[in-house]
């Protein structure tokens, strides 16, 4: 299908030397707890998301800001060299280091800087550890004519990933002869309290205690407060952009070829492992990551399948789940189970697809999958109408390609529990029409499908009463539930999920809107007789499921009013720009944003289901194949390696939102080994 690029991406002097261009890029690295370190190619943090270590301490929530960021700096002949950026509140940026950046690659999945001083050349390196609160940085003397030190200073914090440290907050140090351990709140340990550190306020609860270390080298402690760094990105999208960091002191060693350094920041009570055999395994996960793909593969889709696994982490104390994307959402119900097709089973990690499923299964509780699991912890939340149904579809997939006897009889009796709730009714007014058999759903204030934006009691696209995708995925539920049911000798069931079927999509033909040729958006809006009738994608879902209960002239109409109205390079828009209420660019402060969110923004994700929508109808897979294409590009871009979860509706199509959303991932590279089996060759 094409091998649109067999190296690395590396971006050189004239990227890594400007600042508005070396802080537009973002990398991202993963331990599979929740945890992560991103940033930006210069060095300095933009986001208060961007972090060293942001450890996932009740996986894979609670994530807290440990570590934000390490700058390091150089004596070689005899000058001192900063390596690290920061902006501040000022507008001044101290120091600039991204001016000695030789160039920027990603690397076997490892974001990887080459600095050049003088005639010498470091290699910096940026990692974690699978399955710990662990990151490393590495740095490797690649050329120099003299000895050279390097120093590291680190700058520590405890709080929660979504706010910003004001003042020194309640963090204490010890340190060692080559470590610094760091606690917050609760009573100071015995001699921990260093000379010359901000006094304390009220002790705080006592957090998870950490500590950074070296492999070589010294720890010089010299606590301190850096003031007012600003996060750019926080700015423009109207939050509060200032951060007050605290660095306990300096790491410092010689660095000399063939001897890299590494400083370990771990949140682990047991002794991390040594940064070689880390990186030794990461290596071997990157290489394994892609070996489900055709041989002739293209970088691009290698790419993809490795950022693929990115998503993937342990719900503890057990299963699995997909997180929904980086930096800021957690596990999402239908973030999931859209994404799971793509991320895990497309690729055989069979065994992932299973514990997912088990994991939200053991969460049913009113016919319904949770839509969320906040941040803190809590209960779930159960408000969605489209999760529970995208599982059903998650499960068929997997079925088809690993039919797995032990998992379908364990699922199938929720799968008939399911049913019958939404049939006699759940929570959020979700319930079958009998007058039709389509599913209903919404209540005033409520925002049940994927379109969910909302600021305190506003809705911004309610759409309550029957959507087209929540009918067509309960159509395709159904024909699951009948199909199992029909394999495992469940005659009852079967003709209940029959029955259910057969009325519900002679129902569906009220979808379809002879005047615009293509579907309803949602019919009996409010409980009404009105129906929506604006260009929305939605629509290309009635055509991209294994079931579909339109004609083949239908499925034509649809797919070219969605090409013609909707399709840019990266995504289909959500609204059509003809319909009033559009919104070509998603800025500003969250209200704005969350106005324009589903109101004209592109979803990148929705590419996979118009690519295979296309093929359906018109039996081209290269065609098809050339609708995804334009996302090789797009790894080059925002996040390195990885897919943007929203784009603007207006040209050029900036990448917005999160900088790596797994339904992007999994859609597009879902939709590429399809068609790739299904192209003549």
């Amino acid at each position: 299908m094409g091998s649109e690029q067999e190296t690395p991406l590396i971006l050189g002097r004239q990227a890594c030397g400007d600042w508005n261009d070396a802080a537009s890029y973002e990398w991202l690295v993963t331990n599979g707890l929740g945890g992560y370190a991103c940033g930006t190619i210069a060095g300095a943090n933009t986001r208060r998301y961007h972090a060293f270590l942001m450890a996932s301490l009740a996986p894979p929530v609670a994530r807290t800001l440990l570590v934000a960021k390490v700058d390091v700096s150089v004596d070689y002949l005899g000058g001192h060299t900063e390596l690290g950026a920061n902006e501040f509140g000022d507008d001044t940026f101290a120091p600039d280091g991204f001016k000695q950046l030789q160039s920027f690659t990603v690397l076997n999945g490892l974001p990887t800087w080459i600095f050049a001083v003088g005639d010498a050349l470091i290699l910096q390196q940026i990692f974690m550890a699978a399955g710990a609160n662990t990151s490393y940085l590495r740095l490797e003397l690649l050329r120099a004519s003299a000895p050279l030190r390097i120093a590291m200073r680190p700058y520590v914090a405890y709080r929660d990933y979504h706010k910003q440290s004001r003042g020194p907050g309640d963090l204490r140090f010890e340190s060692g002869e080559r470590e610094c351990r760091v606690r917050c709140g609760g009573a100071a340990p015995e001699g921990a309290r260093p000379q010359g550190a901000v006094p304390e306020r009220a002790a705080a609860p006592a957090g998870v205690p950490y500590r950074l270390f070296v492999n070589r080298g010294a720890f010089q402690l010299q606590p301190q407060v850096y003031w007012n760094f600003r996060h750019r990105e926080e700015a423009a999208r109207g939050l509060d952009a200032a951060e007050d960091l605290y660095t306990p002191g300096v790491f410092s060693a010689d660095l000399s070829p063939g001897s890299p350094l590494f400083l370990v920041a771990s949140a682990e009570t047991t002794a991390p492992l040594a940064g070689e055999l880390v990186l030794a395994a990461l290596h071997a996960q990157h290489q394994e990551s892609g070996a489900a793909l055709p041989s002739g593969a293209p970088a691009w889709i290698r790419e993809l399948a490795f950022a693929a696994g990115q998503f993937i982490v342990q719900r503890r104390p057990a299963g699995s789940s997909i997180i929904a994307g980086y930096p800021w959402f957690a596990d999402w119900g239908r973030d999931t189970m859209i994404a799971l097709p793509g991320v895990a089973t497309a690729l055989k990690r069979y065994d992932v697809t299973a514990g997912v499923l088990r994991t939200y299964a053991r969460f049913v509780d009113g016919g319904m999958i949770p839509n969320r699991f906040p941040d803190g912890g809590e209960k779930p939340e159960y408000n969605t109408a489209d999760a529970t149904l995208w599982m059903f579809h998650a499960l068929d997939d997997y079925l088809a390609a690993r039919p797995d006897i032990q998992l379908q009889n364990e699922l199938f009796p929720i799968l008939i529990e399911i049913i019958r709730a939404h049939r006699a009714g759940t929570r959020f007014g979700i319930r079958v029409d009998p007058a039709d058999g389509l599913l209903r759903s919404g209540e005033p204030g409520t925002q049940l499908t994927w379109m969910d934006a909302k600021q305190g009691d506003r809705a911004f696209t309610p759409r309550v009463g029957k959507a087209v995708e929540i009918n067509a995925l309960w159509l395709n539920a159904l024909d699951v539930a009948a199909r199992l049911a029909g394999r495992m000798g469940k005659d009852d069931e079967q003709n209940f999920c029959l029955s259910l079927l057969s009325r519900a999509a002679h129902g569906f033909g009220r979808f379809w809107n002879e005047q615009r040729s293509c579907l309803f958006d949602v019919l009996d809006v409010d409980g009404g007789t009105q129906n929506d009738a604006l260009i929305r994608p939605n629509q290309i879902l009635a055509v991209s499921l294994p079931y579909c209960a339109l004609s083949r002239a239908q499925m034509r109409a649809v797919v070219d009013t969605c090409a013609r109205q909707l399709l840019t390079s990266y995504g289909l828009r959500s609204l059509a720009p003809a319909e009033p209420g559009y919104v070509g660019r998603y800025e500003g402060g969250p209200w704005q944003r969350d106005s324009a969110y589903h109101m004209g923004t592109v979803w990148s994700w929705l590419l996979g289901p118009f690519a295979r929508a296309h093929y359906r109808v018109y039996g081209d897979a290269r065609m098809a194949v050339s609708f995804l294409s334009p996302i090789a590009e797009h790894l080059n871009g925002a996040c390195i390696g990885s897919v943007s979860e929203i784009f603007d509706g207006d040209p050029p199509h900036t990448a917005r939102g999160c900088f790596a959303q797994a339904w992007s991932v999994g859609e597009i590279l879902r939709a590429w080994l399809y068609l790739e089996r299904v192209s003549p060759h």
